[in-house]
């Protein structure tokens, strides 16, 4: 499954772990991406969404 928002196009970004003794390790924030059916030009499609969209009514649910 895509790791992007179709709607606001968030998506994986870099940057580092820090432990606490400052060792550092690369690492992947993804985003919270959910494939949902949603009601889009009065048709049902599935998308992949954030789920920041889906609680700011950027999409209507179905």
């Amino acid at each position: 499954m895509s790791k992007v928002c179709q709607i606001c196009g968030k998506h994986a970004v870099a940057g580092r772990s820090i432990s606490h003794s400052h060792r550092t390790v690369n690492r992947k924030f993804m985003p919270n991406i959910q494939h949902v059916h949603v009601v889009l030009n009065g048709r049902r499609q599935q998308m992949n969404v954030c789920t920041t969209c889906l609680k700011s009514g950027k999409v209507a649910r179905s």
